[in-house]
């Protein structure tokens, strides 16, 4: 968080919220402050704004002097360390010292590393978390406005989709989607035609694990609720044949093939045809009150700063919690960036088998970065560590704030239908446009998405609401970010500004835009995960 609060000389700041669960203590007026979110555990502290050598600080109930220049956002160390020594943020581990470090020094990616494995968590999976679990806040809506497809789904937007089997027809499913667009402009019940692009489809090998999620990833497009009509278009000679991946329920997605129908012009004109008479049909859709169970929410962080695990991030887990009493479904994901916040996670999970099932994942991708000689430790990107981030398992612990308190109900690979109602993980990368995709693959009909330093995500056909984790961000990029959660430094505050968020959140399934969708994204950021060797 950037700027200095304003609450009276010694309140104690309730932010059991974060992964420490104990309080926050106000700085005095008379000196500068830092956060301190678990005190009885935390070595560090994070500066509410700029340090420098000099100044007095905060600590409880003393006073530190500054040994060096600390940016806002970022770390000091509250105890002298020696290399080895674990350091603690929000209650728990997130590297060790690599340098010898005085109190009030600046601590970051100089002095401050993860060199070695946490010690070995314990055995988790109960069927008993579920029945004890309880919302932070009671429930206040119960239904949202949605369309019902003749399959009792339910959509939250209503596109036509024009889907490429392969990279080779993009360009023709962009033209089409513009031609047939034009024409269709204003048609009531209708929010578009989109063309679905991506950049694979050919030069990789049948049967593999990477054609197997490709397939996976077109054919939850190619039925999403969301989409109310989808033409797949082929070039025709691709490795990624349409029945490759029109299988069950999308066998009966209506699909052309550029080299049959004669070239570019034809296959376009054939394709506007066939979405103009989709369109017809839509006229007489209207939204219909729904269960809020009808909701599946996709969690996404991106450009996340040290502000978004004490404010942003743990808003959002309010908004989750309240969407699973609610019985809807949640998507937690990014597995990288649950590296170093797994073991709070596999404690929630409501079978041994779940939890097994996240240890798994977590050695997959361990062999994964080993095997292409990185380390997960090289996620946090430029504008995390400016952000204060400095460790990966610094940033897991509040990425992982996202998915809320409620119990972990399945494990599910990227792109594969979530079905359970409560929070469901789903393995996907970090890079935010590759796990969106996945998500909405599996059937989110609504995402969420926190940042820091700022991002302009959006996504079609599937609306994303983006939440600022600081209220100077929310002002410097108010017409790219739909919430400001920068008020949320208490958890009586996250606990009212969850509330508010979810109600933003039925708001935007109900239909009211979001800024992304007013600005145009979505057509570039489906992004399905390559995995494999391009041949």
């Amino acid at each position: 968080m950037v700027g200095r609060p304003v609450p009276e000389s010694g309140e104690v700041w309730d932010d059991s919220g974060t992964a420490g669960g104990s309080g926050l203590r106000a700085p005095t007026l008379d000196a500068l402050g830092v956060f301190v979110p678990d005190e009885e555990a935390d070595n560090v502290g994070i500066a509410i704004e700029e340090l420098r050598p000099g100044d007095l600080i905060d600590v409880g109930e003393r006073q530190l002097t500054v040994q060096s220049a600390i940016p806002a956002g970022h770390k000091i160390a509250l105890v002298d360390l020696a290399p080895g020594d674990w350091v603690f943020k929000l209650g728990h581990r997130i590297g060790e010292a690599t340098a010898p470090i005085e109190a009030g020094e600046h601590v970051h990616s100089h002095n401050l590393g993860v060199r070695r494995e946490r010690p070995a968590a314990a055995e988790a999976g109960r069927p008993d978390v579920a029945g004890g679990w309880r919302p932070p806040v009671a429930p206040r809506r119960d239904h949202f406005l949605g369309y019902r497809r003749p399959d009792r789904r339910v959509a939250t937007r209503n596109y036509i989709g024009i889907l490429p089997s392969v990279n080779c027809a993009a360009t023709v499913a962009r033209l089409a989607a513009a031609a047939a667009g034009a024409q269709i402009v204003g048609l009531p019940g209708c929010d578009g035609v989109i063309a679905l692009t991506h950049d694979l489809g050919c030069a990789m090998a049948e049967g593999t694990p990477g054609d197997e999620l490709l397939r996976r990833t077109l054919r939850g497009y190619a039925v999403h609720p969301n989409l109310a009509g989808v033409i797949v278009v082929a070039l025709g000679c691709e490795v990624n044949q349409p029945e490759n991946f029109l299988t069950g329920t999308a066998a009966q997605v209506a699909h052309v093939s550029i080299q049959e129908l004669g070239g570019t012009n034809a296959t376009v004109a054939a394709l506007v045809q066939q979405v103009v008479a989709m369109a017809a049909s839509l006229e007489q859709l209207e939204r219909e009150p729904v269960p809020l169970s009808e909701l599946t929410l996709g969690l996404q962080c991106g450009g996340s700063d040290a502000a978004s695990a004490i404010t942003a991030n743990p808003t959002l887990g309010v908004a989750s919690d309240l969407l699973v009493a609610a019985g809807g479904r949640v998507v937690l994901g990014e597995t990288p960036e649950i590296f170093g916040a797994e073991q709070l996670l596999r404690q929630r999970a409501v079978t041994p088998d779940i939890a097994r099932r996240i240890d798994e994942t977590i050695a997959w991708w361990l062999d994964y970065a080993a095997r292409n000689g990185v380390v997960l430790d090289n996620n946090p990107s430029t504008g995390n560590r400016e952000g204060g981030i400095t460790t990966i398992w610094e940033k897991s612990l509040g990425a992982f704030l996202k998915g809320g308190s409620s119990p972990l109900q399945d494990v599910v690979g990227y792109a594969e239908p979530v079905v359970k109602p409560g929070l469901t993980f789903m393995d996907t990368p970090g890079y935010d446009p590759v796990s969106a995709t996945g998500m909405v693959a599996g059937g989110a009909n609504v995402l969420a998405f926190t940042t820091g330093r700022g991002s302009v995500f959006g996504s079609r056909p599937v609306p994303s609401l983006k939440i600022s984790s600081t209220t100077q961000l929310y002002e410097r990029m108010s017409g790219d970010i739909d919430f400001d959660a920068g008020s949320a430094t208490t958890r009586a505050r996250q606990l009212e500004c969850g509330a508010e968020l979810f109600d933003a959140i039925v708001r935007m399934a109900s239909g009211e835009p979001t800024k992304s969708e007013g600005l145009g994204f979505g057509a570039e950021e489906i992004a399905p995960w390559k995995l494999g060797a391009v041949l």
